[in-house]
């Protein structure tokens, strides 16, 4: 596996595949032809349906400007084994096509060359499964997957997670501080700072627990969806959910940042074995690969913090994914905001809970991490097209902006 830094990618929202891996894919293409008159690129499958509600048409010509850029938003079914984020860069001169070159946007930022060997980032860790990480461990009388990450990633990894929570930390104040309505054209209103300030009516700890984590995550994931910077945790779709149960914690129980980095650490692990084994990408398998990875996460940095051994940090992010197992990507209107940003905050609670779980049962569980991975991309493939970050069913489709049911 590939180090947790292409996990955690520092950027602007509002997509991490419909943004941060076209923007990537740009810059590559622009550098390899600066004699260029101009550009082409044509979008497939999600891209396609959902590029300009996400802000790839803009990266896009904000990266290759100030040459003209024309974007094409083809209708054309790549056949397997083409990624549903495809698009082919075409360099122009004298009228000319001189180069062509297919990108696929992989998810949380990154791109593949079809053909081509990834040399993006190194191969770092050697086990490949939660399985084999746990083996390793026992046999080193390594206690925790964040030291496992050291002993990998050396020491200096600290340092870049330190970065990673600070952007974190930063994205949700900034979220809480402001409102005003989302761009895009649906009509949502920023709720962070609402949601943040109400008084309940009653003294519940369980109420205002909830309000806490809810508005945390709502505050990062209405930044990204404000094209704000956030960080891929794994992917911008599903960058408020681990920040949301870091923040409660490190604010209800006292952590120091360099003990939720600690958790971070432990979040990125399994970020990183679910990208390998399964999918962080919601054209490729729907939500549950971004919003259920995260929640996967999210839960595994808690039973981190709160010192649960190795059995627990697994079980606690295997019952995360499990429950989201079969989740649809149908934002409406190509948008990252229905159903995206209330999602990262029911995910966010949902961490929470699977981290308890893991607290109180273990030693019971019948279902590896492992188990859970290979359904939860077993799931995602099967779905129907439509439900995979097209836009095209679900909620996308029986919404319209006049809030009447079709």
């Amino acid at each position: 596996m590939k180090s947790i830094r292409e996990i955690y990618k520092i950027g602007k929202g509002p997509s991490s595949s419909h943004t941060m891996g076209p923007e990537r894919a740009a810059r590559l293409f622009k550098g390899k032809h600066p004699d260029a008159d101009g550009f082409r690129v044509i979008l497939y499958g999600s891209l396609s349906k959902t590029g300009v509600g996400h802000g790839t048409d803009r990266v896009l010509r904000e990266v290759l400007s100030p040459l003209p850029t024309e974007i094409v938003c083809s209708d054309e079914v790549l056949p397997p084994p083409a990624h549903p984020n495809t698009m082919d860069f075409i360099a122009v001169k004298g009228g000319q096509e001189m180069d062509r070159l297919r990108v696929e946007s992989v998810g949380g930022g990154d791109i593949r060359i079809p053909g081509q060997a990834d040399t993006e980032a190194e191969e770092v860790y050697v086990e490949h499964s939660f399985a084999e990480i746990a083996d390793f461990c026992k046999w080193r009388y390594i206690q925790t997957l964040s030291d496992y990450v050291e002993l990998n990633e050396g020491s200096e990894i600290w340092d870049f997670l330190m970065e990673v929570w600070k952007v974190m930390k930063s994205a949700i104040d900034e979220g809480l501080s402001k409102t005003g309505v989302l761009p895009g054209g649906l009509n949502v209103q920023r709720k962070a700072k609402f949601l943040y300030e109400q008084k309940p009516k009653a003294d519940e700890p369980a109420l205002r627990e909830f309000q806490m984590i809810a508005a945390y995550a709502y505050a990062v994931a209405e930044q990204n969806a404000d094209n704000g910077t956030v960080v891929t945790a794994p992917t911008c779709g599903a960058c408020g959910v681990v920040p949301a149960v870091l923040k409660y914690a490190q604010v209800t129980k006292g952590f120091t940042d360099e003990q939720i980095c600690r958790g971070l650490a432990t979040a990125g692990i399994i970020g990183n074995l679910t990208k390998t084994n399964a999918s962080i990408s919601g054209a490729e398998c729907g939500c549950q690969a971004e919003i259920g990875t995260a929640c996967s996460m999210a839960a595994a940095a808690l039973a981190e913090l709160y010192q649960q051994n190795l059995d627990q940090v697994e079980y606690a992010a295997e019952v995360a994914m499990e429950h989201h197992l079969g989740l649809t990507c149908d934002p409406v209107c190509g948008l990252v905001q229905i159903p995206c940003i209330e999602r990262n905050a029911v995910a966010a609670v949902r961490a929470m809970n699977a981290c308890n779980l893991s607290y109180f049962l273990t030693g019971s569980r019948n279902i590896s991490y492992d188990m859970v991975c290979r359904a939860m991309r077993e799931t995602g493939i099967n779905l129907d097209h439509r439900f995979r970050e097209t836009s095209e069913g679900g909620l996308a489709k029986l919404y319209n902006r006049r809030r009447t049911q079709k």
